[in-house]
């Protein structure tokens, strides 16, 4: 799937409402309790509460950028594709990785089928979960980052999106959780 410069429905509420730059402010501790939080989850068509995996396993909350269904951050996407690629190596490691859009539910589903994602999609078009989180927005979307939360659902793990450094790794993410357990 080739990026799309087609620049319909760019334009909605959504984009004006996250037009002002933000920059990502997230300084909560490493072992600190992360915010719980309830979701649709779009590939499964179900609920996903995030205290539901305490105690259970570690999950990746994986924010992502994704304009619309058809325009991705060029910095996103092939982030995107990676996770969805490797996503077993997630599993084998008893980790769960939400993917998290501020896509709508309807532009999600056509995200989930373009894309063919294995891993949960979990739709926050009011953005809500991305500030409390504290991901930061600019020229009309949240910006990308990754959590790793311990099995406990404390913050093992974060990365925040900067130009230099975009998006956590595959390997870095792995690493992360071999490091801290």
């Amino acid at each position: 799937m080739a990026l799309s410069t087609n620049i319909n429905g760019l334009f909605n509420e959504r984009f004006f409402r996250n037009f002002l730059p933000i920059p990502a402010t997230n300084k909560h501790p490493i072992g600190f309790l992360t915010s719980d939080f309830q979701l649709p989850d779009i590939r499964n068509n179900q609920s996903i509460k995030l205290s539901e995996y305490r105690d259970k396993q570690p999950v990746i909350l994986a924010f992502t950028r994704i304009f619309t269904e058809h325009q991705y951050c060029p910095f996103c996407y092939p982030h995107i594709k990676s996770l969805n690629e490797n996503y077993e190596k997630f599993i084998e490691q008893g980790i769960e990785v939400f993917m998290i859009t501020s896509t709508d539910e309807r532009q999600s589903k056509i995200v989930v089928r373009d894309l063919g994602l294995k891993m949960p999609l979990l739709s926050d078009p009011n953005c809500n979960i991305f500030r409390k989180y504290q991901t930061g927005q600019a020229l009309g979307a949240p910006l990308p980052a990754q959590f790793l939360l311990a099995k406990d659902g404390k913050l093992l793990y974060r990365h925040l999106f900067s130009f230099l450094d975009h998006n956590a790794s595959v390997e870095r993410l792995l690493n992360q959780l071999t490091v801290n357990s």
